[in-house]
């Protein structure tokens, strides 16, 4: 589906079409219908040790798709995995500390050596130590610069991997989603859990899931199971897409949900199941459809504006809105009650930060279910299902490459934003 498309779909994405938990028989005939235009099916891809237990995910009609996939099974892949620190890279106090710990202390290439000799049986993996802290103590900026890093590291690997805190991982995960101008595979993974005890060359921490994770992590990755599904978050053997995972729970190991849709997939062992696919799948062999417009090969960090979030409550006040506008911000996303309400006070508020020239995305602090806050007249753009968290992230890109352009960010905030899959069939039939 081509950009424009996307603004005039009216259906729900695939989940009108399936239940979040599907059976594998069922999987596959889900992604069957995952076609690409005037493209053939390739026969099945051969036998291959390290990746030969992808289930449904290989019925995807696409020749990109297909033949990715299939030459994987002949040779070991490539995979790169980027450190960035998190909890997955911490060392508790003792073995039996599981809360008690310092993020982002143990080296990335230390975690993979741990992980051998069965993770080389898997893929030819190296490292790359982009940071080590905590995901929230990483700036815009520095977020920009992973974009580059991973793309750079793309020209050369097959796959990436980036482990991260699980804090803001689901913000990391959108942003390369939105940004990585390339089909190969990201997987974005951490841990709820620190590795280590003591020192970074401690025993592991009981119960640790950080290996696990991150075995499953490059098993998935090299698998390019996930090749034109945009980044995707890999924890606790589940595979969720960057747009609509959310952390649910501050400390259980299955904190990563999408709460409506349900998984990608998960990892049973040996074996990767694909339950249903992102839009952006339809787009595989088309590759210029399917990149979006965020280069940032093209955007330099200095353009990126500050857009910020307002949480709506009983009684809110408007003066943050103000107080936003009258510092320079560009955007503001409102997370709002129910279907996106906001007070009396913080609606008068947005209504003087537009005539500033500040544009608005409506979303919910449900955390699921669509809003109807957008306006047809003002720079006010329907966040649909969208977290506030991301709409901010989307807003802050659409701002940047169409600085004051409310038809361009409607546009691009409205689609990229919620894809959809095109559900009417051809020819429009009215009965």
């Amino acid at each position: 589906m081509s950009l424009d498309q996307r603004r005039l779909l009216p259906a729900r994405r695939i989940a009108t079409l399936t239940a979040p938990v599907l059976s594998a028989a069922l999987a596959a005939a889900t992604v069957l219908a995952i076609t690409s235009a005037g493209a053939d099916q390739p026969d099945g891809p051969p036998s291959g040790a390290a990746t030969d237990g992808v289930i449904a995910a290989t019925e995807i009609r696409s020749v990109a798709y297909q033949t990715t996939v299939a030459e994987a099974k002949t040779k070991k892949p490539k995979v790169t995995v980027i450190g960035t620190g998190g909890t997955i890279a911490g060392v508790a106090t003792s073995r039996s500390s599981f809360t008690n710990y310092r993020a982002g202390q143990i080296p990335i290439d230390r975690l993979v050596a741990q992980l051998q000799p069965e993770i080389g049986e898997v893929a030819d993996v190296s490292t790359v130590q982009f940071g080590n802290k905590g995901s929230g103590g990483y700036s815009i900026a520095e977020l920009h610069a992973l974009t580059l890093a991973v793309e750079q590291t793309l020209e050369t690997s097959d796959a990436v991997v980036v482990t991260s805190g699980t804090d803001t991982m689901e913000e990391f995960a959108y942003w390369l989603d939105l940004t990585v101008q390339s089909r190969k595979p990201v997987v974005t993974t951490g841990a709820m859990r620190p590795w280590a005890a003591g020192t970074v060359d401690g025993p592991q921490v009981i119960g640790a899931d950080g290996p696990a994770n991150l075995y499953n992590s490059i098993v998935l990755a090299a698998s390019q199971s996930t090749y034109c599904y945009g980044t995707v978050l890999m924890l606790n053997d589940e595979i969720h897409t960057a747009r609509d995972v959310t952390k649910s729970s501050t400390t259980r190991m299955d904190t990563f949900q999408t709460r409506e849709l349900g998984v990608l997939g998960w990892i049973d062992g040996s074996e990767i199941k694909v339950g249903r696919a992102p839009s952006r799948v339809a787009d595989c062999d088309q590759k210029n459809r399917w990149l979006t417009p965020f280069n940032l090969s093209d955007v330099k960090v200095e353009s990126l504006p500050r857009v910020e979030v307002v949480y709506n409550y009983q009684q809110a006040g408007g003066e943050a809105i103000t107080a936003f506008a009258d510092a320079g911000v560009k955007g503001i996303v409102t997370a709002g009650t129910g279907a996106g309400g906001i007070s009396s006070a913080q609606s008068a508020a947005r209504s003087r930060a537009i005539a500033k020239g500040v544009f608005f995305v409506s979303t919910s602090r449900v955390g699921s279910g669509s809003v109807s806050g957008g306006s047809s007249t003002a720079p006010i753009f329907d966040g649909d299902d969208l977290l506030p968290q991301k709409a901010r992230l989307l807003l802050m890109l659409s701002l940047a490459i169409a600085p004051g352009d409310a038809v361009k960010v409607r546009q691009l905030v409205e689609s990229l934003g919620n894809p959809e899959w095109n559900t009417v069939p051809p020819g429009n039939p009215q009965n």
